[in-house]
């Protein structure tokens, strides 16, 4: 479909790719400003890998938000907003409460333990071969599906609105982003993501309202209650039946936060931010700011693809299938020059989580794999390294993704390995923090147990091998079975050795840590951080209740 994009929407893309760059420039400027200054030493590392671990709370919760939203979620998220309804919605709503569990639970110990990557907090919990599996699990994970999937979405987006052609449109971009993430580390990521999530969040309350006004007539308010008599009763509602296929409440309330938890708390791609803050007051600020912007994409991402089955049903706009809610609305509802805003949203979206990818992935690769390999590696190195993954993952990137779209529907029982995948890492992190009482014995038996089960559902699924109760299960309600046996084979395994975190394993415990390791470094910064987790918490209550 094309957009029919005037003179004022190319204006206003070519001045997004400008300021893109130019604030991606500063901060790669300053970047190697902090270098130089530093020496030979773990500046170097520390402000390639981590921005100097010098970042404040507003930018570390902008870039968990814009790093999280890809292409692929704008699409999708309408998507299913114009098939099904709001409940998909719950994940983004669970999120923010999930984040809180970040902030509070995980941030602590992972500032106060100095580490770069999370596969090195397991190693400092367990052992060597925890960290292993992390690694080479979060590694492919990124580059066979995480770049792939973003790159496919993007060109989506890029055909559909941009009437652009699809590698046309990926090379442009991923070759855009790999420049500055390559050059400016993860500081240029965090401030194009400050950027890119003010430019996302403006384009998609523009959609938004200026769709509920067309339903209404000139009347936002109006055209909410257009909306909500032209769809069905239960597009409005959050809560479906414990068998329903897609969005069971059961899986919902149980299985999601597993597959939050891994995620939001335990995954290179989000947790590198919080790595990056100066402080645990400011790491934990960032995450409670991150999870209050959660909020937002229930009203801005999926009312959008509500709004875009209202219109369609009152014939005035077409919509040719529901992926295709979004830039319907670009095309036929958005005048010229806010089309182009909106578009550079997109683009926000696209090159956020791609530039979060390669940064995240490289930083594996230099400091899980290559550092363990040669650890007299200077940091000058390393970071040499780094920018050399990172050109490497853009070359990827691009390799593969012809691969993936020619997969048809294995390119999307690919995408579920997240859900298979996660419960094991899960319960290694959380019972690692709550139970002093686990040890390596037992992570690596829960890590093999949860990758023996969920390699064969994955197996099992992808052939379309009928195994009774083990595929017929919704993916949420595996995620919740995967994760308790995955739990009971860590604390089996680990009694039955006798394991205990002693040392600096037992630091990174409840039960081991120092007296003020969990609770942060301000009195007053905890104070407010309470009001704003109260606050977050009566919002996701609201909207539970509100859309019942």
């Amino acid at each position: 479909m094309e957009a029919g994009l005037g003179a004022a929407d190319w204006a206003v893309i070519a001045g997004y790719f400008v300021i893109v760059f130019g604030v991606a420039i500063v901060a790669t400027l300053r970047n190697r400003g902090a270098v130089q200054g530093s020496g030979e030493g773990d500046g170097d590392a520390a402000g390639y890998f981590l921005a100097g671990r010098d970042t404040g709370w507003f930018v570390i919760g902008a870039s968990l938000f814009a790093s999280n939203i890809g292409s692929e979620h704008l699409v999708g998220l309408a998507g299913d907003g114009f098939s099904t309804g709001v409940p998909v919605a719950q994940f983004e709503i669970l999120a923010a409460l999930i984040l809180m569990a970040l902030g509070w639970i995980f941030v602590p110990f992972y500032v106060r333990s100095g580490v770069y990557t999370m596969p090195e907090f397991l190693e400092k919990r367990y052992s060597p071969a925890a960290r292993w599996y992390l690694a080479v699990v979060s590694i492919l994970s990124y580059v066979l599906t995480k770049i792939s999937v973003t790159l496919i979405a993007g060109g989506v987006v890029f055909e559909a609105v941009l009437g652009i052609d699809f590698w046309t449109g990926a090379i442009v971009v991923v070759l855009a982003t790999g420049a500055y993430t390559v050059f400016g580390g993860l500081r240029a990521v965090l401030y194009t993501d400050l950027l890119q999530m003010g430019i996302l969040v403006g384009g998609s309350v523009i959609v938004t309202m200026l769709g509920l006004s067309k339903l209404g007539d000139g009347s936002v308010t109006a055209g909410w209650d257009a909306m909500a008599a032209a769809v069905p009763a239960e597009h409005l509602s959050l809560w479906r039946a414990a068998d329903d296929p897609k969005f069971p409440w059961t899986g919902i309330l149980f299985g999601a936060p597993i597959l939050g938890v891994w995620y939001w708390c335990t995954d290179q791609f989000i947790v590198q931010r919080v790595l990056a803050a100066r402080n645990v007051d400011q790491a934990r600020r960032g995450a409670l700011f991150g999870g209050a912007l959660k909020l937002l994409p229930f009203f801005i991402f999926v009312v959008p693809g509500v709004v875009a089955f209202a219109l369609a049903d009152r014939q005035l706009i077409t919509v040719a299938k529901a992926d295709q809610a979004l830039p319907s609305m670009i095309a036929q509802v958005l005048p010229v020059g806010l089309r182009g805003l909106v578009v550079a949203g997109l683009l926000a979206a696209l090159m956020s989580s791609l530039s979060s990818v390669f940064n995240s992935a490289s930083t594996l690769v230099t400091w899980d794999v290559y550092k363990k390999l040669k650890p007299e590696a200077s940091d000058r190195e390393l970071v040499w390294v780094g920018q050399l993954a990172t050109g490497l993952l853009v070359v990827l990137a691009l390799a593969w993704t012809p691969i993936m779209q020619g997969l048809g529907q294995l390119f999307v029982a690919l995408q579920s390995i997240q859900a298979y995948v996660s419960p094991p890492i899960a319960a290694v992190f959380l019972l690692g923090l709550v139970f002093a009482g686990v040890g390596a014995r037992g992570a690596i038996a829960a890590l093999a147990t949860g990758a023996v089960l969920g390699g064969l559902r994955l197996v099992l699924e992808t052939s379309k091998t009928d195994a009774g109760l083990l595929t017929s299960m919704n993916f949420l309600h595996f995620a919740v079975a995967l994760f308790v046996v995955c739990s009971l084979v860590l604390l089996i395994v680990s009694r039955a050795f006798g394991e205990r975190a002693e040392g600096e394993a037992a630091e990174l415990t409840f039960a081991g840590a120092p007296a003020d390791a969990v609770a942060g470094e301000g009195a007053a910064w905890r104070r407010q951080d309470l009001v704003l987790t109260v606050l977050v918490g009566v919002g996701v209550g609201a909207l539970w209740l509100i859309f019942a």
